[in-house]
């Protein structure tokens, strides 16, 4: 009775569903940078938003955040290096916040504290089975 309340037969399918979260929103990560990264003028309008922000050298952070979102998006759909792709995930989504969506309210940050927290909990847990680090790690 306490397993069918619990649902406890659903942990079978744990590292699916981590697998299924790692490439939704690895995907997305790439998927939101790609514009920057195949576009120059993209890349400055990302500069003049950063700068806007007063983020301190904007023609440095903004590369550096894109490039840190795509490598952690190939990262998560990979699940390879996972651990360290959720820290730089979390700090980069962190700084968005406190320079950026903290004055959007709630509504406004909520995709960067999702990401904050995805970052979190993928650098504690790890990437599961279905992920280059497991495999890394059986050899």
């Amino acid at each position: 009775m306490r397993d069918a309340l619990l649902l406890s037969s659903l942990q079978r399918y744990a590292d699916c569903s981590l697998l299924l979260m790692r490439v939704t929103v690895g995907s997305f990560l790439v998927w939101g940078v790609w514009d920057n990264l195949s576009s120059s003028e993209h890349m400055r309008e990302f500069m003049n938003f950063l700068a806007k922000f007063r983020f301190p050298a904007a023609e440095f952070l903004a590369p550096l955040s894109v490039w840190v979102q795509f490598v952690v998006g190939i990262s998560f759909v990979l699940g390879l290096f996972t651990r360290w792709a959720g820290i730089l995930c979390a700090i980069n989504f962190a700084v968005a916040i406190a320079m950026v969506d903290r004055f959007a309210g709630i509504r406004g940050a909520f995709a960067s504290v999702c990401l904050v927290l995805i970052g979190v909990y993928l650098a504690t847990r790890g990437a599961g089975r279905f992920s280059l680090d497991q495999r890394l790690l059986t050899r």
